[in-house]
């Protein structure tokens, strides 16, 4: 593993630390250009910076408003094609790069000004298409894919139960396979899962594979995933899966040995079918602590948590939309119409974050996932809330913006949920009462001699991409897509999938697609970042230095830095999977007693200490379902008195009769 990455680490790009006004302004009076020249350059910077923060927003806008199916007649697919190939163009103007290069020259290596040039050169390498053909297959592209978001937006999925058709979103019916007791349903929900296979390279996916890979091979890429992980992480496709297949190899043992320990504790083979594998591993337990993890308090337990670690959004204005419906895109995920960077004159520009989850707060188990994914993408707005640079193109999450650099953010936090101590004073019934220490044994009892499994999951659809693109083009058929999933599974994941590859609705859209590997870089990094705060504070839920800790590390700098370079600045050694590898064979007796040592001392500290009765994440909150606003902590009151709002919501519509 340190061999593989020593091997590409001096192709990573890195950079001088962030920026603050003070080092501009001491620049400029101490810079040694004419005054002509320092205009020159802060009117070409400013100019970028002004004109792309524009159409950054107005394409994001589209992006949020044709997701989440919002009604307003300003929201099409044509506009949110004509707004990406508008701001798309713009970086893509070679004048642009040649602008920059010719400043360059004549700003001093290390002023503020050679650090936005030289950002700026390498977003406008990721976009610029020398090849005419590259560009038309480029809009092709978007065009397909366009076509195919909106066929899968009125896709009805659901299962047949009992005999009658019952609909649900693919979240609806992950969750069933994942906690339903009645086998057949599992097995009817997973089949359900399946037919989203059937309908994407039915309906555009199979010319979107070909067309990508056209145009990337036009650029003198390997293909389309050389193309993509090239421009996020600043080394090639072979340089990646050397540090994938390491881990790969290394795991390939403990996951073959995990599954026949699987088989022989549950009843045979019959136990590792996709529909059985994950109820027999948890699905009773999530079933009991699910009254520990009310959806409706979920809001307000991620805002407890993040305040007491000192996480601020330095006055971010923030809309969630949190609730699953029809229509609505089918992945959770953060996006940011306004860019978090510090302008010219000194002035803070706070960000604008959009963010979305899936949650049927009437499913059992609603409240843990739901409260997970909003620990995950509230990590990632905090990490761009925190951007301090003087370019909005350092804070924006696209190219060269790695890809496991954002991820290791909002993993790291969303990490803590399953913590015995996060869990003895978050995870709370609605009757007041901390979860159980038995039901919490008894989870990792259940679940710990099978994490390999989530790891190898996680691995399965990088390895299905990179075979996808490599495929050669008269071979790329809807047939062969859905058998190299299958064939995929069962060489990653040991058998079928209960998310079915071709379910995972990265691998559709340009921003997410040949994305996935940056989950397993940044596990890795969760893990040793994990380490690393373990070892020199001791704890993680609720401490106070984590938060100014992450800004400093990791946020600031934004793209300026590399993952790699991040990630051993704070943790002094290389990322490498040793501490993730190490907690796979850490035995289960082990296991319980660091979590019952730290149950136990959360669980006192909380019984003699008093409730907050303020939080202050310096941000404001509004809480929407589509176009209705369901609490705004600008008219309600604050953070408290809008999360109790919305939990009142929660609970009259979700009533059960």
């Amino acid at each position: 593993m340190r061999f593989a990455i020593a091997s590409f680490l001096a192709h990573a790009l890195t950079a001088a630390s962030s920026f603050t006004p003070s080092a501009r302004r001491s620049f400029r009076t101490s810079s040694t250009m004419t005054a002509s020249t320092l205009n020159d350059v802060s009117t070409f910077i400013d100019g970028i910076n002004t004109s792309y923060e524009q159409l950054h927003r107005e394409f994001e806008l589209q992006f949020w408003g044709t997701k989440m199916a919002l009604s307003g007649p300003q929201y099409s697919t044509a506009e949110l094609t004509r707004t990406k190939g508008e701001m798309e163009d713009f970086l893509a103007d070679e004048e642009k790069l040649s602008k920059t290069r010719e400043l360059l020259k004549v700003v001093p290596e290390d002023s503020v000004e050679a650090k936005t040039l030289k950002m700026l050169e390498r977003t406008f390498g990721c976009y610029i298409m020398e090849s005419e053909e590259a560009k038309t297959l480029r809009a092709e592209a978007t065009k397909i894919e366009g076509g195919l978001e909106a066929a899968r937006n009125t896709l009805t999925l659901g299962a047949t139960i009992d005999g009658k058709f019952e609909e649900m979103s693919s979240v609806g019916l992950r969750n069933k396979v994942r906690v339903d007791p009645d086998e057949a349903t599992r097995k009817a929900c997973y089949e359900g899962l399946t037919k989203i296979g059937d309908f994407v390279t039915d309906n555009g996916f199979v010319e979107l594979v070909i067309t990508r890979n056209r145009m990337a091979k036009k650029l003198g890429f390997l293909d389309f995933y050389d193309y993509k992980v090239s421009n996020a992480e600043g080394f090639g496709k072979i340089a990646l899966f050397e540090i994938l297949d390491t881990l790969e190899a290394g795991t390939r043992p403990i996951m073959e040995s995990a599954r026949k320990q699987f088989a022989a504790e549950k009843g045979g083979e019959s136990a590792l079918s996709p529909w059985n594998q994950g109820f027999l591993m948890a699905g009773d337990i999530t079933r009991r602590m699910d009254p520990y993890f009310p959806f409706e308090k979920s809001v307000e337990q991620w805002g407890r948590s993040f305040a007491a670690m000192n996480i601020s959004y330095k006055q971010a204005t923030m809309d969630l939309d949190l609730l699953d419906r029809k229509g609505k895109y089918s992945n959770g995920f953060c996006h940011w119409p306004q860019p978090a960077w510090v302008k010219p004159n000194g002035v803070w520009q706070p960000s604008t974050t959009h963010f979305t989850s899936l949650a049927d707060p009437s499913a059992i188990g609603s409240g843990y996932t739901g409260l997970t994914t909003l620990m995950h993408e509230a990590g990632h707005a905090a990490h761009f809330a925190n951007i301090q640079m003087p370019s909005p193109l350092f804070s924006q999450e696209r190219s060269p913006t790695s890809v496991a650099y954002a991820e290791l953010q909002s993993m790291f936090l969303d990490s803590l949920v399953g913590d015995a101590d996060w869990m003895a004073k978050y995870a709370i019934s609605r009757e007041g009462d901390a979860i159980p220490w038995d039901l919490i044994a008894e989870q990792i009892k259940a679940t710990h001699p099978y994490k390999v499994f989530a790891l190898r999951g996680m691995l399965a659809v990088p390895y299905f991409e990179r075979a996808l693109y490599e495929m050669p083009e008269e071979d790329v058929t809807a047939e062969s897509i859905k058998a190299l999933a299958d064939k995929v599974e069962k060489d990653i994941q040991g058998g079928l999938s209960a998310r079915p590859l071709l379910s995972v609705p990265h691998i559709l859209s340009d921003e997410a697609s040949c994305y996935y590997h940056g989950y397993v870089l940044a596990e890795m990094g969760v893990h040793q970042t994990r380490e690393f705060f373990l070892k020199r504070d001791k704890y993680i839920t609720d401490n106070p230095s984590v938060g100014p800790t992450l800004t400093e590390a990791y946020w600031k700098p934004g793209n300026s830095e590399s993952f790699l370079s991040l990630v051993e600045n704070l943790t002094g050694a290389p990322l490498k999977g040793d501490a993730w590898v190490n907690e796979l064979k850490q035995s289960v007796k082990d296991v319980l007693k660091e979590e019952k040592a730290s149950y136990d001392a959360k669980l006192a500290q909380c019984s003699s200490a008093e409730t907050d009765t303020d939080v202050d994440l310096d941000m404001r909150i509004r809480i929407v379902d589509g176009d209705s606003v369901l609490a705004d902590t600008a008219e309600d009151g604050g953070f408290l008195e809008t999360c109790k709002k919305f939990e009142q919501y929660v609970q009259t519509r979700f009533t059960k009769a």
